[in-house]
């Protein structure tokens, strides 16, 4: 199953009403978030975000996914699927930032081992 049709699927959660351009988090913050992206993200999706357990996060493979569609998944998890919610690490303006990042392409330096 595509992934597109399996966000698509997913019905976004009330409070996931986000503005269009979330600003970045500070520096600090932002390399927090891209360490969970490469540690915890990569740990099911590949360290290359190439696909594992989980789907591939590259931006082809992500091409197809709104933008909404796919923070919310980050953000609220998929039930019934080993993905969870992220809520208790992330704001929902800072799932949409990874939500942006992945579908611009991760730079390499952000998902290359450390």
């Amino acid at each position: 199953m595509k992934i597109a049709a399996v966000l698509s699927a997913l019905l976004l959660g009330p409070g996931l009403a986000l503005a269009q351009s979330v600003p970045a988090p500070d520096a600090s913050r932002s390399r927090e978030l891209v360490r969970m992206v490469r540690q915890d993200c990569g740990s099911c999706h590949g360290m290359r975000l190439t696909g594992g357990l989980g789907p591939a996060l590259t931006r082809e493979a992500l091409a197809d996914v709104p933008l909404d569609s796919l923070a919310a998944v980050i953000f609220h998890g998929r039930l019934g699927t080993p993905m969870p919610p992220w809520r208790a690490m992330l704001s929902e303006p800072e799932a949409r930032w990874i939500a942006q990042r992945l579908q611009q392409g991760f730079p390499e330096e952000m998902v290359k081992a450390p």
